[in-house]
C-alpha cells in the first residue's frame, strides 16, 4: 500500500478548512450544509472544504470532550 498523504491547510480570512485526500480532477460537487466536497470522474471524493470551520472545530472538540468525560469512569 502507497504511503498516501493527507494535505490540510486553513485560510483564516474565509474561515475554511481544506482536506485534500488525493490529487484528483473535479467532476462533480457535491454541498451538504458547510461542507463541499469534489468527486472525481469516478464520483470518488479526493478533495473538501468545510466552511466555517472555527465553530464546526469548537463544536467537535466540545463533542468528543464530552463523550470521552462520559466514558471516563470516576476515580
Amino acid at each position: 500500500m502507497k504511503n498516501k498523504k493527507i494535505k490540510i491547510s486553513y485560510e483564516p480570512e474565509a474561515d475554511v478548512l481544506r482536506i485534500e485526500i488525493r490529487k484528483g480532477k473535479i467532476y462533480d460537487t457535491l454541498e451538504l450544509g458547510n461542507f463541499i466536497i469534489h468527486l472525481d470522474k469516478n464520483l470518488k471524493p479526493f478533495y473538501m472544504e468545510i466552511l466555517n470551520a472555527k465553530d464546526f472545530l469548537l463544536k467537535t472538540n466540545q463533542s468528543v470532550l464530552k463523550q470521552i468525560k462520559e466514558l471516563t469512569p470516576v476515580l
